[in-house]
């Protein structure tokens, strides 16, 4: 079985992350649309624009932070790297969402690293023009604080995970998820694009890319999913969701 397309799918798909339940953290995607014209403007004016193609980081975990960037088009992903050099990916970040956290002003050393899944544009403000941005006006100090919470739910969300479910369930709580963020609606099935590799899957639950291969040949094999080259087909969700 081949891998999957490692393009991400629309401008209008949700943040993806690993969690219990199927949250909408895109409520926190609106860092600028949540400021009047004259802010926006105000924060597009301290800042600067920044540019990555596919696979680009954007900055590397132990790097010194400098400050944040709201994603504008393109997605990124954040992960995390372990002295063995295995990585596990924290979450897809789409467009409104801002990376670079949680030191926001500027302070101390990334945790995680990040990179751009496709060519992606950015608004870059530096710590110390971000924390004058929150002084200055209180949309963005709320912006700022959703983001983090929303940041913080994320990652709260997949400790849980990694500790309390079996491999097994993580996948399939990860299918249903991309059901939900990505899946379309059609004659009973839930289709979604293959925007993802398995190679970023097995990342994602914490498990080998045999094991997705394998996993996911067992679900074709029960009726609950069909695989093509573009796309992949939920033939019966409430088999994941019983499981």
């Amino acid at each position: 079985m081949t891998d999957i397309s490692n393009e991400l799918g629309h401008e209008t798909q949700s943040a993806i992350f690993l969690s219990e339940y199927i949250l909408d953290i895109n409520e926190s995607s609106g860092f600028l649309n949540a400021l009047t014209p004259e802010d926006q403007k105000t924060v597009r004016r301290m800042g600067s624009r920044s540019t990555f193609s596919k696979g680009d980081c954007i900055f590397h975990q132990g790097d010194s932070h400098t400050g944040v960037w709201i994603i504008e088009s393109g997605r990124a992903r954040t992960y995390y790297t372990g002295p063995s050099g295995r990585e596990i990916i924290l979450a897809y970040w789409t467009p409104g969402h801002f990376i670079g956290g949680p030191e926001v002003f500027g302070r101390g050393r990334h945790v995680w690293s990040a990179d751009a899944l496709e060519d992606c544009e950015m608004l870059f403000l530096s710590g110390r023009s971000l924390e004058r941005l929150v002084r200055e006006i209180p949309d963005v100090a709320v912006a700022v604080i959703q983001g983090l919470v929303a940041k913080g739910t994320c990652y709260s969300a997949l400790i849980q995970m990694l500790g309390t479910r079996s491999v097994s369930e993580r996948l399939r709580q990860f299918l249903l998820i991309l059901a939900d963020a990505q899946g379309r609606q059609q004659g009973g099935k839930v289709i979604i694009d293959r925007t993802i590799t398995y190679e970023q899957i097995a990342s994602i639950v914490g498990a080998t890319r045999q094991w997705v291969t394998q996993t996911f040949e067992k679900l074709q094999a029960e009726g609950v999913m069909e695989i093509s080259r573009s796309e992949i087909t939920f033939v019966n969700v409430s088999a994941l969701q019983g499981s």
